[in-house]
């Protein structure tokens, strides 16, 4: 979720918000500290911090903030078995800020660092606001400090096609977390706009590859095999894509790799084509279904990918 571009909306359309966020937690907890919601005066909100009771209540201090408009700043610690008879029994501190336009001067700046991208702020927590610089990169705060991260690079995802899969396949994908973008070479086959989906009427194969960047996950499914074919190679050939997705059978995998073996390409089919594609156990044809279990898929490679690159960075450091 973006968080200051939208402060910054909210309070120019609207007059005030207020964020909320999990400053720290302790034990088990419904999110992980950097977890945010976004509360307008008429009680909508955007983001969550959990949901149930936790949320519930939090979305009423933030009505009572926005009502008053007496706090500008606040924190709530919550035992969430003792206080909110949540099973998960962990520990949560939650941060509350008024945001009005007499802030807009403190807003613009982060608004306008998130456009850019991924930043980190050094927060200092006080009664009255709480205090943010913006970090160079890889700098934390200082010891006893609060380091927070806002923005988000997002796992990329290239989906050629825009069929009858391709269509249900992007409506399961635009809502998680996840940046697509989506190719197809037929003038009209999109849609309508869909938020945080990017569409491109793509040109040959290895120019629509190249503007992918490394490391992101290729799937394909156009309405031509000579167009798979192309396109799979291309990817392949590139060594930029751990995992290029193929939809179609067993038998569809068996060509395919057949044909790429005489194309010198036999050792990066092994090692990165994924046909079938989508998560094991689902056996339904339905477009729907083809599309939450490669939605699930997806979403399982990219965990895999940031779980190992940090697993790097810590050797690296080290």
């Amino acid at each position: 979720m973006d968080v200051w571009p939208r402060i910054e909306s909210l309070v120019a359309e609207e007059g005030a918000c207020v964020l909320v966020t999990v400053l720290s937690t302790r034990g088990s907890v419904p999110r992980e500290a950097g977890a945010r919601m976004l509360v307008r005066p008429d009680g909508r909100f955007h983001g969550t911090i959990g949901g149930g009771t936790l949320e519930w209540q939090a979305l009423a201090e933030a009505q009572r903030m926005l009502a008053r408009r007496e706090r500008m700043a606040a924190t709530r610690d919550e035992a969430l078995g003792p206080n909110l008879g949540q099973c998960c029994g962990g520990q949560v501190t939650l941060g509350f800020e008024l945001y009005t336009a007499a802030n807009a001067a403190d807003v613009a700046p982060l608004a306008a660092a998130e456009r850019r991208g991924p930043f980190r702020t050094a927060t200092v927590i006080g009664e009255a606001r709480f205090a943010r610089t913006i970090l160079p990169d890889g700098q934390d705060a200082p010891r006893g400090g609060l380091t927070e991260t806002f923005g988000d690079r997002l796992p990329v995802i290239g989906l050629f096609g825009a069929g009858h899969v391709g269509k249900a396949l992007v409506l399961a994908l635009a809502p998680l977390p996840l940046s697509v973008v989506w190719h197809d070479e037929r003038p009209g086959a999109f849609p309508a706009v869909i938020a945080g989906v990017v569409t491109c009427l793509s040109g040959p194969s290895e120019e629509a590859l190249g503007a992918l960047p490394d490391g992101a996950q290729v799937l394909v499914m156009t309405h031509s095999h000579a167009l798979d074919l192309a396109l799979v190679a291309a990817a392949l050939r590139s060594e930029r894509f751990p995992h290029v997705g193929l939809i179609g059978s067993a038998t569809k995998r068996a060509r395919f790799m057949s044909r790429l073996a005489d194309m010198g390409l036999a050792a990066e089919a092994q090692r990165s084509l994924r046909c079938p594609i989508g998560i094991a156990g689902l056996a339904g044809k339905e477009p729907a279904v083809i599309a939450a279990s490669v939605a699930a898929e997806c979403l399982i490679l990219a965990q895999a990918r940031s779980i190992n690159s940090k697993t790097a960075a810590r050797r690296t450091s080290a």
